[in-house]
């Protein structure tokens, strides 16, 4: 893929500000967007969309084609009519500037019931409506009945997983599936509709976007959530126990973040399986993410080569092993049925051995570099500005990092670990700067790089601490929650952005 000089944001659209408890496809997001094209941000880079379950994290979603409709705008539910303006009267008391995801749940809920009940009535009345509904089906043609019937299930068995319901629906018995959709009809279409809304929303906002110059990249983690409908409709694809659990899961070697490693607890993909119908579920996958999505980041890339299993009952990471995977049998599949350009961003962060970039290089994705792993004291670090390449994507921090004021902070304090005061002191004589203001020390040194791309949290254009990091990996609480405030993005700030990328020859 062949990107052009150019700059962007790290934001995901659940911490724009708003008066509904979380980020959505309204007002705030299409002001954000201009403000982007302001600042002269080529790139708005995004988490994943899949509906997300306990933990919240993005990163392990019910569905890998799905979307979440916590993300749907109230606002533009009224403006389609499909609610009206009191609907919104009696809005729950909710924080502006982080999510409470039980009760922006429940409140998304009951609002998508109602315009579902007033959709119902309109699609028997209007035809266009009818029409374009028909079109929607035909979009998601690919994964909808699956996702609408899953989450009906889901509902009916109050979240459990999927290998703990009946007998009959946890191995897909064709007339088990059938009685249950003809038994959950409504609540399979009310899915159905949930889903069109948020397609709908998001279409119309990334055109928006498009047509200010303002180009989307979106995530696609490399595994799935066990309990997801991918497992439970294509259980073939995966390492199962004859039971639906995993026999084997996914996770990383002990690294920098954790001393046991970590332990996502995904399904593995059966391999071989999925090489006997030329990687169609990945073709299929990467398809449907690119009707959403102008660019893609592969999250975990090196799990294309080889990828940390463990047997699933183990408790920690440690105790795992790599394994060899077909990424360039993969990958070929993808160019021969989707282009030869993929438009693909390698997250190649973490152990990475030659074969990863060996693999990352032949179909020439660019990797990625984030400055805040720079400065533990080797002056080739490949995470160093003088030491990148051109086909890179430069990062201020990633969603997993402290924004960079936090970071430095961290490492200011009388009892930081030597090791950290190092990196400190490393940090300032590198960019030659008292700290002072960190943060745009940090755009400047992306933003000045060789790299094609650089991009920065939008907390870290703000300034913030780490009062607004978005994750910490390895931890259960206190995630995905951050939100910037309304008023927080001025025209003073966009100014100094733009001109900062224009320095640097990143303008379109």
């Amino acid at each position: 893929m062949r990107l052009k000089r150019s700059s962007g944001i790290l934001l995901h659209p659940t911490s724009l500000p708003g008066r509904f408890g979380i980020g959505d496809f309204g007002g705030e997001a299409y002001r954000f967007v201009d403000w982007l094209a302001a600042a002269g941000q080529a790139y708005w880079q995004i988490m994943p969309f899949g509906p997300t379950g306990y933990g919240d994290s993005p990163y392990s979603a019910f569905s890998a084609f799905a979307g979440n409709t916590n993300l749907v705008s109230p606002e533009k539910l009224v403006e389609s009519g499909l609610l009206d303006g009191p609907d919104l009267d009696e809005t729950p008391d909710l924080p502006a500037e982080r999510v409470e995801y039980g009760k922006v749940i429940e409140y998304k809920r009951g609002l998508l019931e109602k315009a579902f009940k007033n959709f119902t009535r309109k699609l028997r009345e209007d035809e266009g409506l009818r029409n374009d509904y028909a079109g929607f089906e035909g979009f998601a043609n690919g994964w909808l009945d699956d996702w609408a019937l899953f989450a009906a299930l889901k509902d009916e068995y109050k979240g459990q997983p999927w290998n703990t319901w009946s007998p009959g629906l946890a191995r897909r018995d064709q007339t088990a599936v059938e009685a249950a959709r003809q038994s959950f009809s409504e609540r399979v279409e009310a899915h159905k509709f949930a889903q069109y809304v948020f397609f709908q929303q998001w279409l119309k906002l990334k055109r928006y976007a498009n047509e200010r110059g303002v180009r989307v990249v979106g995530d696609m983690p490399i595994f799935v959530a066990h309990n997801s409908s991918d497992v439970w409709s294509k259980p073939d694809l995966f390492k199962l126990r004859e039971d639906g659990s995993p026999s084997v899961v996914a996770g990383v070697p002990p690294d920098a973040f954790s001393a046991t490693g970590q332990l996502w607890g995904n399904p593995i993909y059966d391999w071989e399986r999925m090489r006997g119908d030329g990687f169609a579920w990945w073709v299929s996958r990467v398809r449907e993410t690119l009707k959403i999505v102008d660019v893609v980041r592969l999250d975990h890339f090196r799990g294309f080569a080889a990828y940390w299993e463990v047997p699933a009952e183990h408790e920690t990471a440690e105790h795992g092993r790599w394994v060899d995977a077909p990424g360039r049998e993969v990958f070929n599949a993808m160019k021969g049925a989707l282009g030869e350009e993929l438009p693909i961003v390698a997250e190649d962060l973490g152990t990475i051995t030659p074969d990863v970039h060996t693999l990352r290089d032949e179909f020439q994705f660019p990797g990625m570099r984030v400055l805040q792993f720079a400065f533990g004291g080797d002056p080739h670090d490949t995470h160093l500005p003088h030491e990148y390449v051109r086909n890179t994507v430069a990062y201020t921090g990633t969603h997993d990092n402290d924004t960079v004021v936090g970071w430095f902070r961290q490492r200011s304090r009388e009892d930081a670990p030597e090791g950290e005061r190092r990196e400190r002191e490393l940090c300032l004589k590198y960019l030659g700067t008292d700290g002072a203001e960190i943060n745009w020390d940090f755009i400047r040194a992306a933003q000045g790089s060789v790299a094609v791309l650089a991009v920065a949290q939008l907390q870290d254009v703000l300034g913030l601490g780490a009062e607004a990091r978005m994750n910490t990996p390895a931890s259960t609480k206190g995630n995905w929650h951050w939100r910037y405030t309304h008023g927080a993005l001025t025209d003073e700030l966009a100014h100094r952005l733009r001109e900062v990328t224009h320095i640097y020859g990143r303008l379109g």
